[in-house]
């Protein structure tokens, strides 16, 4: 029997899913959290051998979430869901070692067999995500407009980035704007989400 843990904030798509897992004689859906600063300890109450965790839940994103349930229960396999096919989560996600990652959306059968395979130690990527990440296209910006998006990103200010990167604080929101513009985004914030979806930051 395969133990599977669910987090989702919607409730209609976690009771669904969980009702069609436990449809199965070899699933048992065994945990549902509808947050992500939850996944943690519920998998170490409930011991899940796969995570199904929905990459954008409140609290916590999914992604860490699922890293903190990994370094607190390494026997259970994470497979990462998500609505939106974008480069810089899928290039995340297999980065910090989940062995899935399939789009929300995906029919009943494929999630069930992508739950089975990577519970037999397969890793299962959905083709569209996988060709996305393939198609990415290249960086528009500078070294140092990167690496000062980066920081602005953990909500550092622009001091603490002077500070970190030893550079004036007039320096660093002059990289902060050339990158907003570079971007084509409306503000900071736009910016950072154009580049951590693309997966340039």
């Amino acid at each position: 029997m395969i133990r599977i843990m669910i987090a989702e904030d919607v409730r209609i798509l976690r009771e669904t899913l969980s009702a069609v897992l436990d449809l199965e004689d070899d699933l048992e859906v065994v945990a549902q959290v509808e947050r992500g600063d939850r996944i943690a300890a519920a998998a170490v109450a409930h011991r899940p051998d796969v995570a199904l965790l929905d990459i954008d839940l409140p609290g916590l994103d999914g992604l860490t979430g699922g890293h903190l349930l990994r370094r607190q229960l390494p026997s259970c396999k994470v497979v990462m869901l998500t609505g939106l096919a974008r480069p810089g989560y899928l290039r995340r996600a297999l980065a910090s070692g989940v062995s899935g990652f399939l789009l929300k959306h995906a029919p009943a059968h494929e999630v069930i067999d992508a739950i089975r395979r990577v519970s037999a130690g397969e890793q299962v990527v959905d083709p569209q995500l996988a060709l996305a990440a393939l198609q990415k296209t290249e960086s528009p910006l500078a070294d140092r407009e990167a690496e000062v998006l980066k920081a602005a990103a953990t909500g550092a200010e622009a001091d603490e980035i002077a500070e970190m990167l030893s550079l004036s604080r007039g320096t660093v929101r002059n990289y902060l704007s050339s990158a907003v513009m570079r971007l084509g985004a409306r503000n900071r914030i736009d910016a950072i989400r154009i580049a951590t979806d693309e997966g340039w930051i």
